[in-house]
């Protein structure tokens, strides 16, 4: 398979391959994640054109990117240089309706085009993502290897048509959001209390067995066991963007459902929240609250949320 893009996400996703076995030809255009990969055992490729030439025909290549106009860019550079019956998967954040524009595009080049909304951070990256699949099922099961190879046991799912799979992650990122703003809305609250609570006793319990136990609590924990307060981590939280849709995922879901006709009272506080969170004083309680979501987000991805 071949792989475009290297960041933090796309680096582990291509260990995670080779250590399941599969071959994997990588390209990226910054040299040193390519070197990184290199040295355990992908093959290196000095550009798009050297990537196609040492794939096998039907090729499958991967595309792991930020989301928007690099997304076009480099299916720009690709869809004339394949051949017909290849397989692109677009494993990033994409908005979905973009996704079936590039579908459309590609399909009248006879270019086959999956999208994978990919959930876990960098540790699912690297020791197995959830993947929610999006295509053909004859693609997928073309790719069922790659699947395998790439999530955790059982944490990968056909969900449906192109455009299914980012659809299914926005909603995804969507609910993340809420759990997220609920889960540092909670510490806030224990941590200004009359009881002095050590909050990192407190998520240590939350952590096992209770009815909230999750991924999210344990990276609370996780960070506060590093700093008690979160003195080095930034109260102005930001969200992922990509797309012609800047201002991220949890503003797309907003956006369809009220298309749709559904409200969402509880996403919709929690990217309120977060486009406000630079107005938040950095020591106040709600400042804390901004802090506790902005460190779940350092944990899984790497955020840029340090001081």
């Amino acid at each position: 398979m071949g792989f475009i893009g290297l960041g933090r996400m796309g680096s582990n996703m291509v260990l995670r391959q080779l250590e399941q076995g599969n071959q994997i030809v990588a390209w990226n255009r910054s040299p040193e994640p390519l070197d990184e990969v290199a040295e355990k055992g992908a093959v290196k490729a000095l550009n798009i054109d050297d990537l196609i030439s040492k794939l096998e025909i039907p090729r499958i290549i991967w595309l792991m990117l930020t989301a928007g106009n690099v997304v076009d860019e480099i299916l720009n550079q690709l869809v004339d240089k394949l051949s017909e019956g290849d397989l692109i998967i677009d494993g990033g954040n994409s908005f979905f309706q973009e996704t079936l524009r590039r579908s459309e595009m590609l399909t009248k080049k006879g270019i086959h085009f999956m999208d994978v909304g990919t959930s876990g951070g960098i540790e699912g990256a690297r020791g197995g993502a959830c993947m929610m699949i999006g295509g053909e099922k004859q693609d997928f099961e073309r790719a069922l290897d790659v699947f395998k190879a790439g999530a955790a046991p059982n944490a990968f799912g056909h969900v449906g048509p192109v455009g299914a799979g980012h659809f299914a992650k926005m909603v995804h990122n969507g609910i993340e959001y809420g759990m997220m703003e609920a889960i540092a809305e909670g510490a806030a609250i224990l941590k200004y209390s009359d009881f002095n609570f050590d909050l990192r006793e407190v998520f240590k319990v939350y952590s096992q067995k209770s009815i909230i136990d999750s991924r999210l609590v344990s990276w609370t924990l996780a960070e506060l066991k590093e700093d008690p307060n979160l003195d080095n981590i930034s109260s102005v939280i930001g969200s992922a963007g990509g797309s012609g849709k800047t201002q991220g995922e949890g503003h797309w879901t907003l956006e369809l459902a009220k298309e749709m006709g559904i409200d969402t009272p509880v996403i919709e506080a929690s990217v309120k929240v977060r486009d406000n969170s630079d107005k938040d004083p950095e020591n106040s309680p709600n400042g804390f609250r901004n802090k506790v979501v902005a460190a779940m987000r350092w944990q899984f991805g790497r955020h840029p949320v340090k001081k």
